[in-house]
This record gives C-alpha cells, structure tokens and sequence, in this order.
C-alpha cells in the first residue's frame, strides 16, 4: 500500500492556484484537473459523495442539512456518521487490506464512523447556556493529547466574524501530530480558512491573495512532511466560491403568499416548520422547498420561478436529473442564478426577528446563515459591546451575544450552484499524475481516485531525505 495524504483546500479554483506556490508545485510536478462536483456543492454533500462514490440520491447527504419530517424540525450540521448511506472509502479499502488505516481529520460526518482515527469540532454546551470550544475525538484520548500539545481548539476562530487563518494552522498542525505518530496509510484533512473571506469579500477581492498564500503554507507544510515519509498526496476542492451581490429571500416570499406559517413567541417570529404549507431550508445558492400539500407544488413552483434571482426550480424529474430525487429532499429544489443566493429570513421585519437571528448559531437557525461572518457595522462601539458581553460570560451571567448584522447584502461570495467556468470551480491535483486520465475528474470518481493511489503496484514515492 502506499500511504496518501488527502488535503481538502476549501474554495481552491485553477483561478486561485497562481497564489499558491506550494500547490501549484505540486500541481506542476504531478497533474491537475478540474474537478466536476455535484448539486448542492456544500460541504457536507461534496465530502459524502468523495467518500461514498454516490450521488445523493443513494448517500441521502442532500444538503448541509434538511427537513426531518417525521420531527417536523429542521436539521443543520449533525455529526454522525451514521447519517451517511453507501460503502466509505475507508470500509472499502479495509476489505482489500485488513492492515490499511484512515485518518479523518476535520472532515464533516466525523463522529462514530468506522475510521480508525477521527477529529470534529465538538462544542461543549453546559446547562447555563454557555458554548466552550472543544473537540470529539476517536480514540477518545485523541482530544486531550491534540489540545494538550496544540492549545485548545480555537473554535470561534473556525467559524464567525472572528474566523480566520488561526483554526486552520490549528487542524495543520493536528494533522501533522497524527501523520507523525499514528503514520495512517490514508489521511483526510480539510483546510477551511478560504471559506470565511471568499463569502465576506468574493473571489475578485484583491485581499484574497493573502488568504490564498495563508492557506497554501499549511499546505506546505503537510506536503513536505507527506514527502518526506513518501506518500502520495492529492489536493482537491468541494467547490468554487464565485461573486454575488444579490440575496434571494425565499421563505419571505413564501409567507407573503400565505403558505409560511410563523409562530410569535416573546414578540419575535419563529418559523413553524410543522405548521406550515410550504417553506425552504436555505443553504446558499439552493434551497429544498418542503411542501405539505401536493396540490401546491405547481403553485409554490411557479411562484418561486418568478422571484428575481432564481435560475431553476427542480420538480420529480429534475431532481432525478442532479441525482437529488431522495426522500430527503425538498418537494421542490430552487437553484440561484450565479450573482445571487438564498436567505433563510422568514420575518418580515427586522424588528421581529429572533432572538438567534443577530448570534453566531449554526444549530437554532432554520438555513444556512453566511451573514454569521459579518459584526453589524450599524452597532457603536460593537468591540466594546463584546468585551462586556465576555465580562457577563465569566461572571456566569446570563447574555446575548447580539451582534451580527442582518443585512445580507454585505455576503459577497457564495457556491452551490454548478459554476459557469472551470476556473471558477473546484480542482484534483495529484503527486501522481500517471494515475489521471485525460478530462475533468467527477466527484463520484474520487474515492476510485484515492483507492488507486493507495492500491496502485508500482507508484510509491521515493522518501525524499
């Protein structure tokens, strides 16, 4: 077997490489492709169909989250990997060789998989409502050996206004402590430091540079200390970020024509999932639209492509045509056009929003909320008004952190949709290129991919001295 290392580069497009120098020579060295995702292009339905080789449609991974019906409550970010239909890469290659190992680190749908080693962000979330950053770890006394060596995991550096290069050097860092003890044959690493300013700022920012050149020296570093122990390694992306300056307000929509249900609590608008006709669950440039009745659907599909911004509605047999036709799915499927993407606001007026609305709260909030980037630049002084809130927190008062913005017009980045041009979407590089065929590599082919290096007779690296 030859031992791969797997770095999963958030948002790297061939439009980008330029600024990495270390990927670009491995690019240059090896092969690079395009990469042709699937829809949604979101983290969790990316990274299930690289590992599974499956559409949605048979891992069931539909979006970053979705509709549990039979709860009648909406669901982001769960960690289990049982939630994952279809046979893992890592199942798959342990069948060929009981003696092969896998690492994943960071990668989502981490928690009570069959991995023989694996690292999630895993807050902690006492009874006075307190949120302290940790992580879950297999074996369990991973986690205190990574943050006694490496610091606590700085989660609010991971996501949040605060979001920054700092998390990423962390997981860096995590990966090469495994690398090093554990010596995995396959280790999955995700590296998501361009997600935060590709959506703050858009892919034409001129600060996006920096971002890039951040990222690819934690690359370096990995590839070097891959190198040295002659490993394989590949770089890929789940998808391209691309510009957009045009939020789509869909269940707003959907309340106006009567069919959103809201129930008051407190004076602030709560969506009631359970009461309502119909209704999506946002999740960038796609949204799933759950409908109660079917004799809605024409309706609620008529009204939604007639909202500016919206590209494509996806009924039965759209879905089967992007492999989205799973229970799980919406009724209906709303694709953005590519300047635009979907809130999930459901209240009308800011007034009435929920409490949750101006926090950092990825679980509470019915849609994916990339404003969570963003201080509220209408708020004085709002530095100070986080000290004092922090003050309230270590003297184990009750408050709010209250202070992101509501104005979707600052996000000018987002993905989902299939982007318009390869340069813009993800890519596959390879250390070794006599493995890559001709033509861009489809995300269902990834774990095919990732097997053939490890299984490959006769593609071992040299160790580099």
């Amino acid at each position: 077997m030859n031992r791969t290392l797997v770095l999963n580069v958030v948002g790297m497009t061939p439009a980008l490489l330029p600024h990495a120098p270390n990927l670009a020579a491995l690019a240059k060295q090896g092969a690079v492709r395009a990469l042709r995702t699937v829809t949604p292009a979101v983290t969790t339905t990316v990274q299930s169909t690289f590992v599974t080789g499956t559409l949605p449609r048979d891992h069931g991974i539909v979006g970053n989250g979705w509709y549990f019906r039979d709860l009648s409550e909406i669901w982001l970010w769960r960690q289990s990997n049982r939630l994952v239909g279809g046979e893992k890469i890592w199942d798959a290659a342990r069948r060929r060789d009981p003696s092969f190992t896998c690492a994943k680190l960071f990668w989502w749908y981490n928690m009570y998989s069959t991995a023989d080693i694996a690292v999630t962000p895993r807050p902690m979330y006492p009874a006075d409502g307190r949120k302290l950053p940790d992580i879950h770890t297999y074996p369990a006394e991973l986690r205190d050996e990574l943050q006694q060596a490496l610091g606590q995991f700085p989660l609010f550096r991971f996501w949040g206004p605060a979001a920054d290069i700092v998390s990423t050097r962390w997981i860096g860092r995590s990966a090469l402590h495994v690398l090093e003890k554990n010596q995995p044959t396959l280790t999955l690493v995700y590296l998501p430091h361009l997600d935060y300013n590709l959506q703050r700022l858009g892919p034409n920012h001129p600060g996006i540079a920096q971002d890039v050149a951040e990222v690819d020296q934690v690359c370096g570093e990995l590839i070097q200390a891959a190198q040295r122990a002659g490993m394989h390694v590949v770089a890929l992306s789940e998808y391209g970020i691309t510009e957009v300056s045009k939020p789509v307000h869909i269940n707003r929509a959907l309340r106006q024509a009567g069919w959103l249900r809201v129930r008051n609590e407190l004076g602030r608008d709560q969506l009631d999932a359970g009461a309502s006709c119909a209704f999506a669950l946002a999740d960038h440039q796609v949204a799933h639209v759950y409908i109660a009745r079917p004799e809605l659907v024409d309706k609620v599909a008529d009204l939604l492509r007639a909202l500016p911004g919206v590209e494509r509605v996806l009924d039965e047999e759209g879905k089967r045509e992007f492999g989205l036709d799973h229970p799980r799915s919406g009724e209906l499927v709303a694709i953005s056009r590519a300047d635009s993407w979907f809130t999930y606001y459901h209240f009308l007026d800011d007034a009435h929003a929920p409490d949750y609305a101006r926090t950092v709260d990825i679980h509470r909030k019915p849609g994916y909320d990339p404003v969570e980037l963003f201080l509220d630049p209408a708020l004085p002084l709002v530095k100070a008004r986080i000290a004092w809130k922090l003050v309230q927190k270590k003297l184990g008062m009750r408050y709010l952190m209250d202070v992101i913005s509501l104005d979707a017009t600052l996000v000018k980045g987002s993905h989902g949709r299939p982007t318009d041009h390869p340069d813009e979407g993800p890519l596959f590089i390879t250390s070794a290129p006599e493995l890559l065929e001709e033509g861009p590599v489809a995300a269902t082919d990834v774990k095919r991919l990732l097997l053939e290096h490890v299984f490959a007779a006769g593609s071992t690296l040299r160790r580099v001295a």
